[in-house]
């Protein structure tokens, strides 16, 4: 729906793609559509007594009967309610519009920064938001983007990373490029030379601006901006040891920059070995990853509550009236 890929458009009978706020606003409708069907049938609706021939209560069913400028679906869906509610909803985009988008409908926000200070105010930015959507800071959980690249020693963690990082082809480089900014022929440019200012585009609008921001801040030449994107894509490097790599995932968890993280390995099986068998037990023994699940569903697991059906709370709240 808010994808950044202009050929996306071209699979859905468009020529071209929605404006960046049109595709955020018929992402907001298809939210409450997708939501609306997933409280198709209460909990309990499904009663499948064979003696009477009763499949399921109709009480318990509730048509959508949803008519918006972007979609017309009637329903209900024709499944069973979730164990869990309804499916975890997770959302990426740190423009103004998308942090508007993760504050009213997100409970997991994906999300990239490339230092603690923009985590900080990403996530503080959002967590302010939430009233404005009636909505808590327990229904939300903001997960940075996290590129761990673990070595028994700094230095032979480095190595790995120096090595990756040398097997990247410039084509491809400047490809990979190309796409997460949403600007073509980049190719034309001089390598070696620094990165120019570019307009806004129609693309991945937050992350061409916390790229452009890191080529300034770190003085990147395009090729060494191609380089720090060609991995991480602007999610957060962290190289070291065990120790090292849980302090930094410890400060921006315990300082108000995550809830959680999106671990991004380096490469596979390789580097998620690596982070499982040596980060995950300093982790552990910090206190700040479980041993053992605490649920049966993703929800459960990351503390965030059952989502009440939408027709009961109105139900409700016609009751409180």
């Amino acid at each position: 729906m808010t994808s950044n890929n202009e050929g996306d458009a071209l699979n859905y009978s468009r020529e071209e793609h929605l404006a960046h706020a049109d595709r955020y606003e018929r992402a907001i409708e298809f939210a409450e559509v997708v939501t609306g069907l997933w409280d198709s049938w209460d909990p309990d609706a499904f009663v499948r007594d064979k003696e009477s021939g009763i499949n399921f209560d109709p009480s318990k069913q509730h048509v959508l009967n949803h008519k918006g400028k972007h979609f017309q679906v009637k329903g209900p869906l024709n499944v069973a309610c979730s164990p869990q509610g309804r499916p975890v909803l997770v959302q990426a985009g740190a423009s103004g519009t998308g942090r508007d988008v993760a504050a009213r409908l997100a409970e997991i926000v994906f999300t990239a920064q490339t230092t603690f200070e923009q985590g900080r105010e990403f996530y503080a930015d959002v967590m302010a938001r939430l009233p404005k959507f009636g909505r808590s800071r327990d229904e939300v959980r903001v997960m940075p983007g996290f590129y761990p690249v673990v070595g028994a020693t700094r230095s032979e963690a480095q190595e790995k990373y120096d090595y990756l990082q040398s097997l990247i082809q410039k084509p491809v480089g400047i490809a990979i490029l190309e796409h997460t900014i949403g600007v073509r022929n980049l190719d034309r440019l001089p390598l070696d030379g620094p990165v120019p200012e570019m307009a806004d585009t129609n693309g991945p609008l937050s992350r061409q601006h916390l790229l452009l921001e890191q080529a300034r801040r770190d003085k990147l030449t395009l090729w060494e901006l191609c380089l720090a994107n060609a991995g991480p894509r602007g999610h957060v490097l962290s190289i070291g040891t065990p120790t090292q790599i849980a302090d930094e995932m410890e400060h921006w968890f315990k300082d108000g920059a995550a809830d959680g993280f999106n671990v991004m390995p380096a490469w596979l099986p390789g580097s998620l070995k690596d982070f499982v068998e040596l980060v995950i037990p300093e982790l552990q023994r910090r206190g700040l990853f479980r041993t053992e699940y605490e649920a049966t569903t993703l929800r459960g697991n990351l503390g965030l509550p059952r989502p009440i059906s939408r027709f009961h709370a109105a139900r409700l709240a016609g009751a409180a009236q």
